[in-house]
């Protein structure tokens, strides 16, 4: 047998992180963390390096760092400690990595993602952000370095499944008219309008199918998530915003479906666990075991598909309006909402304030949309603007 396949995981504590590791858990044989990534929980990584014993770690914030290296050193562990957000990027680029599991949430995982794109490695993006604020320099860089894109978002993940054998992500799809997206609708699905204004995190973070992180989960909620994977959808598989279509499906048992153009229909079904397509991708293009039972159809007894009410989401419109605008909007798009929702999530903004600040940030930046950004430094630039005229409405 072959030897392990030497594995990154760039947010490892969080939960597609966690699920990756289980993984890696369950196929000892196949999979080894080469280095884990964090921002600031030492308790959650310390607990991770006594159990897969990595040979390097690296913590975003300075200070955490520091204390995990006097932890690991007191318990008399092997591992190498780095910090800052140039020790992520470093270890996404590692040598000796074979596959790069991009899971931080919110833009700071672009530098590293991109690192590893740059580094020629097989990388499986979690995160929404590198490819709606970066998509066209990312999906550039991957080629040009060699760099094999695996997407793990469920959705996505579901895409890439149903595409004729030998598609690649940045390619476009032969004979494909159009890829529907499903949503469950998360918490609020039938929650009477009026009730809206009360909306509180606590809620907005109970899904009622998945276990995300709070920030996905509240763009669950608004359907903000619903519309980045508009938008990477057409930056991974290059198809226009036309042949893109969202509905809701309450059950989260079908992820995605692929129409094509003699009026055939592919989806694909599993339980809503993360680590199925996270499995699939890993072992791609074999398939191992997740831990993850199959559906019971039986048991399901329906499917349900429902239009999106953009009254009820009009965070999704803003996404559509983005996405077809094209230019800097994405990156604006992206940039308002992680402030608006990390505004509401510490209580300083309100459920119903977070499309206006987000549309408010995109209006001023309406002539900015001619052209996109181009190089790294231009994304940063415009990502840097927008957050501080988003940070401003509050």
């Amino acid at each position: 047998m072959s030897a392990p396949q030497n594995l990154v995981v760039l947010g490892a504590t969080g939960t597609v992180g966690r699920n990756t590791l289980d993984l890696v858990r369950r196929h000892p044989q196949r999979l080894r963390a080469l280095a884990l990534t964090a921002h600031r929980d030492v308790a959650g990584m310390l607990a991770l390096c006594r159990e897969f014993a990595p040979p390097y770690v690296a913590m975003a914030d300075a200070g955490a760092a520091a204390q995990l290296r006097e932890a690991i050193q007191a318990q008399a562990l092997r591992i190498e400690v780095l910090a800052g957000d140039e020790a992520v990027a470093q270890l996404a680029a590692h040598p000796d990595a074979d596959q790069v599991m991009s899971a931080i949430v919110g833009s700071v995982g672009l530098l590293p993602t991109l690192a590893a794109a740059r580094a020629g490695k097989r990388v499986l993006i979690a995160n929404k952000e590198p490819l709606v604020m970066a998509g066209r320099l990312l999906m550039a860089e991957a080629q040009r370095c060699g760099a094999t894109i695996m997407p793990i978002d469920s959705e996505h993940n579901a895409i890439f499944q149903c595409l004729p054998e030998g598609s690649r992500c940045g390619q476009t799809p032969r004979h494909v008219s159009r890829l529907i997206l499903t949503a469950s609708g998360g918490p609020f699905r039938e929650l009477p309008l009026a009730q809206f204004a009360a909306i509180t995190p606590a809620q907005a973070v109970r899904h009622p199918n998945w276990v995300m992180g709070p920030k996905i989960s509240v763009d669950s909620a608004t359907m903000m998530n619903k519309g980045l994977e508009l938008i990477e959808a057409a930056v991974l598989y290059g198809l226009p915003d036309a042949q893109l279509e969202v509905v809701i499906h309450p059950e989260s048992a079908i992820h995605s479906i692929v129409e094509y153009c003699d009026g055939s229909m592919l989806a694909q079904l599993g339980q809503p666990d993360m680590r199925v397509p996270i499995a699939h991708a890993l072992a791609w293009p074999q398939r191992w075991e997740s831990g993850v039972g199959a559906l019971d159809l039986l048991q399901l007894g329906r499917f349900r598909f429902e239009s999106v009410d953009m009254q009820r989401f009009p965070c999704l419109k803003l996404a559509r309006a983005a996405g077809s605008a094209g230019g800097d909007a994405p990156i604006v798009l992206n940039a308002a909402n992680e402030i608006a929702v990390q505004a509401f999530l510490e209580g300083r903004l309100g459920y119903l304030g977070i499309a206006p600040v987000i549309e408010r940030s995109l209006s001023a930046a309406a002539g900015r949309t001619d052209a996109a950004a181009n190089t790294l430094d231009e994304v940063l630039a415009v990502d840097a603007w927008a957050r501080r005229y988003a940070q401003e409405q509050l």
